[in-house]
C-alpha cells in the first residue's frame, strides 16, 4: 500500500473549481515534486494534504488512515507532517526558540531539547546562530531555520511550498542539498511544489504536472522533461518543434505524417487519417549541406531563418515549410558556414519523432 494516497480530490472557491479529480499516490521515503504554472493549484493541494483546509470532495490517506474524515485526531495527524512555506515564517524570538518550538509543544523537557536543536543547527549550517534574533537573518538563513524547525519533530511527511522561490542561487543550492540530506538520513517523505522545472529535475524521484487544477501527467523526471506522452506537458516543459499534422499512410508500424505539404516518417501504429501532434528534439536533428545518405529516414531542405548563440551552442531556426529548430555546436556552425538565408538539409530518424494522438483541427 502506498504511504500517501489522494483519491478524486476536488476543491472549490465559490463557483470556481481550484482542483478537479486529483488522484495520485506517493511511496514512503519518496521525493515527489509538483510543477505547474502559477495558479495551477499547487499550494491548494499542499494545504489540503497538511489539513490546513478541507476539500470539497475526495479523500487523502496516510497509510490506511483516511485523514480527511478523521476530525477528532487531526492534531495527531498534523504532528506527523510539517510544512515549509515560500516566505520563511519565523517567530520574533531567537533561532534556538524557533527550532525548539515544536519540541516544546510536544512536551519534550528542556534538557532534551538543547542537543536536538544543536544538531539541527549544525546540519543546516547555522552553528553559532542559536542566540541570534530570527528576524534579523537573511532570507536564505531564515528558510534554513524554518526547515530545521520543520524537521525538529521528525515528521513522516515534509511539505515544501516553493521553498526557494525568492532566494539567491547559493541559498537555493543549500536548501536543495538540505532537503535531499534530510530525505536520505531520516527517510522523510518529501512533497514539494515548485515552478522551477530544473529544480524538479534535480530533486524529484517522480514529478506530477498540475495545469489548471488538473493533474495531467505523473512520471519520472526523464519522462516528464525529455519525452512526455502529453503534448500540453511537452509545451509547458519547453520541448521544441511541436507540430500538428495528419497520418497520410500507415504500414507495419511506420507512418507518413503530412505537415502542411511535406511528409515526415515516424514510428507509430496510428491508422491513416489520424490527427496527430508530434515533436522532434533539436539535438536529434542533424544539419548538412547535402541530403542525408545514412539511416535518417527524414531529410528536409530548409532555409536558415535565424541563429541564436548560447555559449558553445547554436540554436538554428529553420523554415522547412514549417518551422524547426536544430541544435549544433558553435564549431559545427562555423565549419558548415551557417548563416541566415542559407539552404541546409535537416535530417532525423523516424525513431526521433514522438507521435501522439492529436485533437482534430478545425478547417
Amino acid at each position: 500500500m502506498a504511504f500517501l494516497r489522494v483519491v478524486k480530490l476536488e476543491q472549490r472557491a465559490g463557483q470556481n473549481t481550484l482542483l478537479k479529480d486529483i488522484s495520485f499516490q506517493i511511496e514512503k521515503g519518496e521525493v515527489f515534486v509538483f510543477i505547474g504554472p502559477t495558479g495551477a493549484g499547487k499550494t491548494t493541494l499542499l494545504r489540503l494534504i497538511n489539513l490546513l483546509d478541507s476539500p470539497y470532495s475526495g479523500d487523502i490517506f496516510l497509510g490506511d488512515l483516511n485523514i480527511t474524515g478523521n476530525g477528532a485526531d487531526q492534531l495527531q495527524i498534523r504532528r506527523r507532517m510539517a510544512m515549509v512555506f515560500q516566505k520563511p515564517v519565523v517567530f520574533n524570538s531567537t533561532v534556538f526558540e524557533n527550532i525548539a518550538y515544536p519540541l516544546k509543544v510536544r512536551g519534550m523537557g528542556g534538557r532534551s531539547i538543547a542537543p536536538v536543536v544543536s544538531s539541527l543547527l549544525d546540519k543546516v549550517g547555522l552553528a553559532g546562530y542559536a542566540k541570534r534574533k530570527a528576524r534579523t537573518l537573511s532570507g536564505g538563513e531564515a528558510q534554513r531555520v524554518a526547515l530545521a524547525r520543520a524537521m525538529a519533530s521528525q515528521p513522516e511527511v515534509l511539505l515544501l511550498d516553493e521553498p526557494t522561490a525568492n532566494l539567491d542561487p547559493a541559498s537555493v543550492k543549500m536548501i536543495e542539498d538540505l532537503v535531499l540530506k534530510f530525505n536520505r538520513e531520516s527517510g522523510v517523505t518529501v512533497v514539494m511544489a515548485t515552478h522551477d522545472m530544473q529544480q524538479g529535475q534535480r530533486l524529484a524521484d517522480r514529478v506530477g504536472v498540475l495545469m489548471a487544477g488538473e493533474l495531467v501527467y505523473v512520471g519520472k523526471p526523464s519522462e516528464v522533461f525529455l519525452s512526455p506522452d502529453n503534448i500540453r506537458v511537452a509545451d509547458f516543459v519547453g520541448i521544441r518543434n511541436i507540430l500538428h499534422g495528419k497520418v497520410d499512410r500507415s504500414e507495419a508500424g511506420i507512418v507518413i505524417i503530412k505537415i502542411i505539404n511535406r511528409g515526415i516518417e515516424a514510428v507509430s501504429d496510428l491508422p491513416a487519417g489520424s490527427d496527430v501532434d508530434i515533436y522532434v528534439r533539436p539535438e536529434d536533428i542533424v544539419l548538412s549541406s547535402q541530403p542525408a545518405s545514412g539511416s535518417a529516414r527524414n531529410s528536409l531542405d530548409c532555409v536558415i531563418k535565424s541563429i541564436r548563440i548560447a555559449g558553445s551552442l547554436n540554436y538554428i531556426e529553420l523554415d522547412c515549410g514549417f518551422l524547426l529548430e536544430a541544435l549544433v555546436t558553435s564549431r559545427s556552425a562555423e565549419e558548415m558556414k551557417l548563416e541566415k538565408g542559407k539552404t541546409i538539409y535537416a535530417s532525423f530518424k523516424a525513431t526521433a519523432v514522438k507521435v501522439l494522438p492529436g485533437a482534430k483541427k478545425k478547417a
